[in-house]
């Protein structure tokens, strides 16, 4: 479907990536993989078209639909969230305006043997076909599930989008691309501003997804789940792996040890030929295996070993000094803002050496309960109390505000180093992956995963008991995330912190707080007890579930229980009538779709002169489209019924 072919992108003397090659099929699920600033946001944007290549070129058949999530994205003022996202649902509109205007024209002629009586008629066969796909579910049922399933409540849709936070109008942006449905979904990121819950749905979307898929993520778990190949960029080369991204680690890892082995065998072997012909160079009598070994080595394919990239942090965090026996406790806290309240009640209590997760929606208290941590905002009621000798070290999510942009990277630390440490900064600096020219690069010019590592060595310059860390992987590629949680692992003091990774939060923390619809629940044990518990994949689907099936009031009499079942049935009944007439609508289209693909397919593979191959492709592709949309509700509404 999209081809990269020879594709370079230099910028000077530098180049970021080399004659690279690779093809993205149908249904492929690619996991794209490289350290922060090896090119992956790049490649993306050539293949939109965003950014051209210095050499070689990216190919795709017309009328491919895209749809690309990039990390930073402008966003749309002015309107509902359902307003802005039923948006994409304009052509729908368009067509039955197109349908009106079709039959008033066809009532008010009389040509009816005319060839344009005729292409009017096929026309509205078309939108009349391509509306009753769209009529099985409304557009606001479509964007509903989409945005719920986002994280969205129902009683948000209707605020305005500029009401909503960054993260927030994302979740909007990427609800569109998905309402679209493109051929081909190009993902940067696209979890860094959603939370576990979000996450898990989003997963099972795009498990179910039929077109192909480019995806760039830092979060391990989410990439095994979601891919079947990973194609890693590594000092401006590709390497193809048609594996999920666990599996290619263990793969490339074993390539490597394959190819050093072949290396020094062959390195072995050549020292021993050299050897020979040194040593018989001038002997008559061996001058003819002397002359037959020197064009052996002449024509030899040496083996090259595949460079690797391994600069990597180097994290330890400093011994803790001892803090009393509770950290931190929380006693019927309600704490909020004047304009809202976000959680109210709370018991929390975190003891010394726990390592600790606040997990939840966004927006529901997570930062906030941090900024009561810091001292920065005192709760509304109850008590919140610091324990004896407690020494907080605080990551912040928004490392672009709490960083100087004026500042050098090296000036950053410098302000405040105290004491011997200050020697030190080059090698902390270092230690950071900032070296040589990086250590004068202003704040303001570093990328996002640049600033989180600038965040993280500020705050080792000091000794703390506690550390305070609210999404401190946003941003990191996966070996950078990997040390700092080993490094959070030996640290001997207490964690408490904020994030959606559930890779990174596995096997770390052993004590949850969940902050849902303004309460604050404990949950003990890991993030993977806790999803299990719920036994339904996505919390935001339970919230959902519960909404929908209402109790009784507990006063009705056993009349009123009997017939409210009754009418509940009737209404189940009618529903799924309606599903299985669908189906069967869907099921002939399918059958009808899949013999026009093989008569098409057939005429393509030996054209005539009269065929035309740019409508044939074209028809080639809307079709399958449709057969591909009409499959994904089949299947749908299938597991409904069963």
């Amino acid at each position: 479907m999209i081809s990269i072919n020879n594709v370079s992108v230099a910028f000077g003397s530098f180049t970021l990536l080399d004659n690279i090659n690779f093809h993205i099929s149908d249904g492929d699920k690619i996991g794209l993989v490289g350290k922060n600033g090896a090119g992956k946001s790049t490649l993306m944007k050539l293949i939109t078209g965003e950014q051209q290549p210095t050499s070689g070129a990216v190919q795709m058949p017309s009328g491919v639909r895209i749809g690309y999530l990039p990390q930073i994205m402008e966003h749309h003022n002015g309107h509902t969230v359902m307003e802005e996202v039923l948006q994409v649902f304009d052509y729908i509109h368009e067509m039955e305006r197109e349908q009106e205007r079709i039959t008033t024209q066809l009532g008010e002629r009389t040509d009816y043997e005319s060839e344009a009586y005729a292409a009017l008629i096929a026309r509205l066969n078309e939108l009349s076909d391509t509306l009753g796909l769209e009529s099985g579910e409304s557009p606001r049922a479509q964007a509903e599930k989409v945005l719920f399933g986002l994280g969205f409540k129902a009683d948000e849709l209707d605020r305005k989008t500029e009401t909503f936070s960054q993260g927030w109008n994302m979740r909007i942006e990427l609800a569109k691309i998905l309402l679209s449905r493109p051929d081909v979904l190009l993902l940067d990121e696209p979890t860094n501003h959603l939370d576990i819950e979000s996450i898990e749905w989003f997963e099972d979307y795009l498990k179910a997804y039929r077109g192909s898929l480019l995806l760039v993520s830092h979060d391990r778990k989410f990439l095994d789940n979601v891919t079947k190949r990973t194609v890693e960029i590594l000092l401006g080369h590709i390497n193809d792996y048609k594996v999920p991204y666990s599996q290619y680690v263990t793969l490339r890892e074993e390539r490597i040890a394959q190819q050093k082995a072949a290396y020094e065998n062959q390195q072995r072997m050549i020292e021993k030929t050299e050897d020979f012909i040194n040593r018989f160079r001038y002997k008559p009598t061996k001058s003819n295996q002397v002359q037959s070994r020197i064009k052996a080595l002449e024509k030899l394919e040496r083996i090259e070993i595949d460079e690797t990239d391994n600069s990597t942090l180097t994290l330890k965090f400093p011994p803790a000094q001892r803090s009393g026996d509770v950290v931190f406790k929380g006693t019927d806290l309600t704490v909020g803002y004047p304009q809202k309240v976000v959680f109210s009640h709370a018991g929390i209590e975190i003891k010394r050496g726990e390592k600790v997760a606040l997990i939840g929606r966004n927006g529901e208290g997570k930062t906030t309960l941090m900024r009561v941590l810091m001292g920065e905002l005192e709760p509304m009621e109850g008590e919140a109390r610091l324990g004896h000798n407690v020494n907080i070290g605080y990551y912040a999510q928004n490392q672009e505000e709490v960083l100087d942009p004026s500042l050098t990277v090296f000036d950053t630390l410098e302000g405040i180093a105290v004491g011997d440490i200050r020697t030190k900064l080059r090698d902390i600096l270092g230690a950071f992956l900032f070296k040589g020219e990086d250590i004068d690069k202003k704040v303001s010019v570093l990328s996002g995963g640049e600033r989180a590592r600038l965040g993280m060595a500020r705050l080792m310059l000091e000794s703390h008991n506690v550390l305070a860390l609210d999404e401190p992987t946003n941003h990191m590629d996966i070996r950078s995330k990997d040390v700092l949680k080993q490094a959070l692992l030996s640290f001997d003091g207490t964690l408490i912190v904020v994030s959606h990774d559930r890779d990174f939060l596995d096997g770390l923390v052993d004590k949850l707080y969940e902050f849902r619809d303004g309460k604050v629940k404990e949950h003990l044990g890991s993030v993977a007890d806790f999803l299990r518990k719920r036994k339904l994949e996505s919390l935001q689907e339970l919230e959902r579930h519960l909404k929908e099936i209402p109790l009784a009031p507990v006063d009705r009499e056993k009349k009123d229980d009997r017939k409210q079942e009754f009418q509940a049935r009737k209404a189940v009944s009618r529903e799924e009538r309606k599903i299985r007439n669908r189906v069967s609508f869907l099921e002939k289209e399918i059958a009808r779709c899949e013999t026009r693909l093989a008569e098409i397919e057939g005429i393509l593979a030996a054209p005539g002169k009269e065929d035309d191959i740019l409508d044939l492709t074209a028809e080639y592709l809307n079709l399958k489209r449709n057969m591909d949309a009409y499959t994904e509700e089949w299947a749908t509404l299938s597991e409904q019924l069963d």
